[in-house]
């Protein structure tokens, strides 16, 4: 978790990652997208690669670098605690329950019905 979190604190990892996220990209077009130099974009792609939020495979002769969002899991996990829930998300909860409680209401109103349905039946 250590190495993914300190992966992403750095703003131009970040954006490649963001880059990543919809599409596999070799170094050099990563590196036309920023006003750094390309070793600098390589150091970047070294450091995600060792934290294992991105991999690289050779693609005839180039070398395609691919997002591995799995490594974020822990993370994410570990953040999930800290982030309050929107009024929204609130609401929908409720909503949830409310629609739960009907239909376990409904059944047992429905139930309660055929087993008097079943006594006058056999009266």
């Amino acid at each position: 978790m250590d190495e993914v979190a300190g992966a992403i604190a750095d703003p131009v990892r970040r954006e490649i990652l963001v880059m990543l996220r919809e599409q596999r990209l070799s170094a050099g077009e990563i590196a036309e997208r920023f006003e750094i130099s390309r070793p600098a974009v390589s150091r970047h792609l070294r450091v995600l690669r060792n934290s294992g939020l991105v991999h690289d495979e050779l693609v005839g002769r180039r070398r395609l670098y691919a997002l591995d969002a799995g490594r974020f899991t822990e993370l994410v996990e570990w953040l999930t605690p800290f982030v309050r829930p929107s009024g929204w998300e609130h609401r929908l909860d409720a909503l949830e329950t409310e629609v739960y409680r009907t239909r376990r209401e409904r059944r047992a109103r429905g139930t309660a019905d055929q087993e008097n349905q079943a006594k006058e039946n056999t009266a």
